[in-house]
């Protein structure tokens, strides 16, 4: 495919441009600005070895119509991306550089991204990485591209690790205390257990098992609980990916009158938090959810002190910032990366803090 009308759109700028799919992001990190440059032309799979897996795709593809070609042949986006209202694309998953409930166990957006092609903001077409783990040599940076918001470039193409779907899965059930499923999961992370995802919210553990029959099988043996049937299970986890179950809906009401709903990450073994408001924990405890009216500062610091950030992730008022202070070496960092691939500022300015 050529793209040759983005790259003159993009040398042609005169105001800053705000790259854009379906826009199902947009509440996401600072506030959009700039003129839509949209990706929606940028629509398809280019190529697909399924035994290889590898996948090189579009950036303006909709996320469902990839993981349908993939589940076509049993494979899967193991990161399992969330696709907030079904909208999401392939360029977005990417930028946004967010995963889902399976992330602890089998990897980011950045760890499955392989090769991407983009246009910087000088308007040239830049090839980085290959389809193999083992092509990476030297500074990755097509993996810099996962979470920084569009800012390097307007992202045209992905090639992407891709897994098979497991062999066997459950679900199992506990009523458990936030402490006590804290110290199960750090527990049960240190053995042979074929632990996919965790969820633990309003009293209630609930974690996936994906892997061989006998696995699956022994593990279900080992741990007891209740067994989830499978069409509920599915129901639950495809709605804590997508943000769309109830601690989510929840949330969204209350970031509607005032409150703030925060994404906090943190060392798997930090205690249970004493925070105002309701929690709903990932990832082995490395990632937590809190939705609170707890003013920003008494709240960063809090987690700040076990270890760990916190990110503004839904809110009617950012201007406590959405992402956690960059320490000055950092913001160096940031700031000669973006030099480096869009020296005019022309992609996405503000997205990831305001003076960026």
């Amino acid at each position: 495919m050529k793209f040759d009308d983005l790259q003159a759109q993009i040398r042609d700028a005169r105001t800053p441009l705000r790259i854009t799919g379906h826009g199902s992001k947009d509440f996401y990190g600072e506030a959009p600005q700039g003129e839509p440059l949209s990706t929606l032309a940028l629509n398809g799979i280019t190529a697909y070895e399924p035994s290889e897996l590898y996948v090189s795709v579009l950036a303006g593809t909709p996320l469902a119509d990839l993981e349908g070609a993939l589940a076509q042949q049993r494979q899967r986006l193991a990161f399992e991306p969330p696709r907030f209202n079904g909208r999401g694309t392939v360029g977005g998953m990417v930028s946004a550089g967010l995963s889902g409930p399976t992330r602890a166990a089998l990897g980011s957006v950045r760890d499955h991204l392989l090769g991407a092609v983009l246009i910087n903001g000088q308007g040239e077409l830049l090839s980085f990485g290959g389809t193999v783990m083992k092509n990476v040599a030297g500074f990755d940076v097509s993996r810099v591209l996962a979470g920084a918001m569009g800012q390097l470039g307007l992202i045209t193409e992905v090639t992407l690790k891709v897994l098979p779907l497991p062999a066997a899965t459950a679900t199992l059930r506990f009523d458990l205390d936030q402490g006590a499923a804290l110290t199960a999961l750090n527990r049960w992370g240190g053995e042979p257990l074929p632990i996919e995802a965790s969820a633990w919210w309003d009293g209630a553990l609930v974690l996936r098992l994906a892997g061989a029959v006998a696995a699956v099988e022994s593990a279900c043996a080992k741990l007891g609980g209740d067994v989830i049937p499978a069409d509920l299970a599915a129901g639950f986890w495809t709605g804590l990916r997508d943000h769309a179950d109830e601690f989510f809906i929840g949330a969204e009401r209350a970031v509607a009158v005032g409150a703030r709903l925060w994404r906090l990450s943190l060392p798997s073994t930090a205690p249970a938090l004493k925070l105002r408001g309701e929690q709903l924990i990932e990832w082995g405890g490395a990632q937590r959810w809190v939705v609170t009216p707890m003013e920003p500062g008494a709240l960063r610091d809090a987690v700040s002190a076990v270890g760990g950030h916190a990110t503004l992730f839904r809110a009617k008022d950012k201007s406590p910032g959405v992402f956690a202070p960059l320490s000055p070496p950092l913001a160096m960092i940031h700031k000669r990366l973006r030099a480096a691939f869009d020296p005019h500022r022309v992609f996405n300015p503000g997205r990831l803090y305001p003076n960026l």
